[in-house]
């Protein structure tokens, strides 16, 4: 798809050198450039959600996975015994 925007002259003319200087197009370099910023605008945004869950988890008395799993295997012990 074409698309025309209005880029300041410096930025057009450095981004024109590193295509010439890269052997690309300043096409490739422009897309190359706008998927990486999306990419990192994802992450961003999944480190955030991240970021939220946890924060609700502990918020609403949540327990770290490890203190979980010891927890259960102690109730299953006392309830079936060992296999010694």
């Amino acid at each position: 798809m074409k698309v025309t925007i209005d880029l300041d002259a410096d930025l057009y003319r450095s981004i024109k050198v590193e295509a010439a200087r890269t052997d690309r197009s300043v096409r490739d370099v422009l897309t190359e450039a706008m998927s990486a910023w999306l990419e990192r605008a994802e992450e961003d945004e999944d480190r955030s959600s991240a970021a939220e869950a946890l924060a609700e988890y502990e918020r609403d008395g949540g327990t770290a996975a490890a203190d979980f799993f010891e927890h259960l295997a102690a109730e299953t012990r006392a309830e079936y015994g060992t296999n010694s």
